[in-house]
């Protein structure tokens, strides 16, 4: 996938060889070991497994959240805390997190304050991404006065707002009921096209991936290891039905026969 070391062509994120170990008073975990994997300009890749498969900790090691023992990862070119540094994602996490005492707009609002922009540019941006997450006009309300998935949309709005070229997602739409869960994934997308983010999803459900993805990173546990990677033979433009198409089924069946095969090195 890659020909030279120029920007166009160089992964948004770069992992080779990759292991994480935690110490613990009862041994060493091994959350992750030999992860490779590049991710480029624009992708919407999604990672799946069981809990204890490393997709989470992925996600925090690119974000220098958590730190690989082994191997090397990089971000834009740079190290996980230099990419941070630089402000090259946004995180959204699986509980919206939003201070109860602030408003929708104010929550946003709050790492703009701290990243020192000024103040019409900080009411700019936040009425830009209240727009893009379909939040008009609830800039002033409370958390508590909003829905679960609204709230959620408000987390991503603040994730965006100071315009990171990636946004990473961890199970940001798992608490929230099937309906809810399939407005909001439309949402994303439709959020993805118009931005052109590099997104990187966390998420237990198989056709929430196959939904989401152009790429789908299979994981399994003991130690946390990508077992397939598929490319999504999807169109970009997902009405719901298409999960009904034979198309979508057949990469569904993959994503399951890849967390089995996985399951099987445990046996």
């Amino acid at each position: 996938m890659m020909t030279d070391g120029s920007a166009s062509d160089r992964p948004v994120i770069d992992a080779q060889k990759v292991g994480l170990t935690f110490q613990t008073a009862d041994g060493p975990v091994h959350a992750l070991k030999d992860v490779n994997l590049r991710v480029l300009k624009g992708d919407f890749v999604s990672f799946i497994g069981p809990s204890g498969c490393g997709k989470t900790t992925f996600l925090r090691a690119v974000a220098a959240l958590e730190h690989p023992t082994e191997g090397r990862l990089l971000v834009n070119g740079m190290t996980p805390e230099e990419a941070r540094k630089r402000r090259a994602y946004g995180y959204v996490f699986q509980a919206a997190g939003l201070y109860p005492w602030r408003t929708i707009a104010g929550n946003i609002r709050l790492p703009l304050e701290i990243m020192g922009f000024s103040r019409p540019e900080q009411d700019r941006r936040v009425k830009d991404v209240l727009q893009l997450v379909e939040l008009e006009g609830f800039g002033k309300k409370y958390p508590w006065q909003l829905s679960g998935g609204m709230q959620q949309r408000a987390s991503i709005a603040r994730a965006l707002a100071f315009d990171a070229d990636i946004l990473l997602m961890d199970e940001p739409f798992g608490a929230l009921d099937e309906i809810v869960r399939d407005r909001l994934n439309e949402a994303l997308l439709k959020l993805w096209a118009r931005t052109g983010k590099t997104i990187g999803f966390v998420t237990h459900s198989i056709p929430e991936a196959v939904y989401l993805s152009t790429r789908i990173v299979v994981m399994s546990p003991r130690p946390g290891r990508i077992t397939d990677v598929i490319e999504s033979p999807l169109p970009r433009e997902r009405p719901l039905d298409i999960r009904d198409s034979a198309e979508f089924i057949a990469i569904a069946h993959r994503v399951r026969d890849g967390l089995r095969a996985g399951h099987s090195y445990d046996d």
